[in-house]
């Protein structure tokens, strides 16, 4: 009951803003709107202590962000949804202090990452490529936080900062795998005239900084997906000059597979050796886009990749009955 009514009033809240905007011919558009709303939705968060108040903040930041940042373009308004980000940050402490095992929790864990994800691309500004560092960054620094001693105890689903910052990394490289990306960032123009003093740089050197810290005090527990932004800049200068970052990038995908199976079969884990056989068929895949192989070799390449599941979880399955 107390959750409806929450919502009732944030509805009702809105309704009014509406109103008031539509009597008094108050000019502004949609981002100014939700600014507004949310501005005046912050302090019910504390007020009523209420997470799904803060839950419906995040979504209403996140949709800001995406009207000022990406549907209204060179909009200046999407600098303020970091700031009310941070509004909501107090409550999300308290909320892992007082109840780190309740639903809202694990609700908070899943939307603050994806909501940051979402809005990271909205200071793209004139040096975009310099997105893909930050981006690269920012999940090997969820990656990190999901290895914390909080995050890992929790179950494997539950661990959204893990799991996001896994399958950004990979999804990012299995991007750059193909040559696309490498060939506009030759011919384009040098980005070091004007990236120093761009918002994607100072995004770019801030996250980069902030994983590289983080991962100094936990590298014992890392992976090679909880460091990959340290390669992936060298990487990323060195494929302004040369064909070769494009090659580095397809054995860096190939290298994580690998690890990721060896990881699986020493932890008797099924979920993780799986994931390591999808990573490195999704590769295989890639492939297929930009090379001249006949359908007959494709073929025979994808029964291989068949034949490898289930013999890998054959074994496996196999070992667990004999310790049994």
């Amino acid at each position: 009951m107390e959750r409806e009514r929450h919502c009732f009033f944030i509805l009702r809240s809105w309704a009014v803003i509406s109103l008031v905007s539509q009597i008094y011919n108050i000019p502004g558009n949609l981002g100014s709107f939700l600014l507004l709303w949310m501005l005046l939705c912050l302090p019910l968060i504390y007020i009523m202590r209420s997470s799904i108040v803060s839950l419906l903040y995040l979504i209403g930041i996140t949709y800001y962000a995406c009207e000022t940042g990406y549907w209204s373009f060179h909009s200046s308004g999407t600098y303020f949804y970091w700031l009310l980000l941070l509004g909501a940050l107090p409550h999300y402490y308290l909320l892992y202090k007082k109840q780190s095992g309740s639903n809202f929790m694990i609700l908070h864990n899943w939307i603050v990452p994806l909501s940051i994800v979402i809005s990271l691309g909205t200071v793209t500004d004139r040096t975009g490529e310099l997105m893909y560092i930050s981006y690269f960054s920012l999940f090997g620094l969820f990656s990190l936080m999901g290895k914390s001693q909080f995050f890992d105890l929790q179950n494997s689903l539950n661990n959204a900062y893990k799991i996001v910052g896994s399958l950004g990394t990979i999804g990012l490289l299995l991007a750059l795998s193909f040559d696309w990306f490498w060939m506009h960032l030759r011919t384009g123009d040098s980005l070091f005239t004007y990236a120093i003093g761009s918002p994607e740089f100072f995004a770019a050197v801030t996250l980069t900084l902030l994983a590289g810290v983080l991962f100094f005090f936990q590298h014992v527990k890392s992976s090679p997906t909880d460091f990959v932004f340290a390669f992936f800049i060298p990487i990323f200068f060195l494929g302004q000059v040369s064909i070769i970052a494009v090659v580095l990038i397809n054995v860096l995908v190939f290298v994580i597979g690998i690890f990721k199976i060896i990881e699986g079969v020493k932890k008797d884990h099924l979920g993780i050796v799986n994931y390591g056989l999808i990573i490195i068929t999704a590769l295989i895949v890639c492939r297929f886009f930009d090379t001249d192989l006949s359908f007959i070799f494709r073929g025979i390449l994808f029964v291989l990749v068949g034949v490898g599941f289930f013999l890998t979880n054959f074994r496996m399955l196999k070992k667990r009955k004999a310790n049994d």
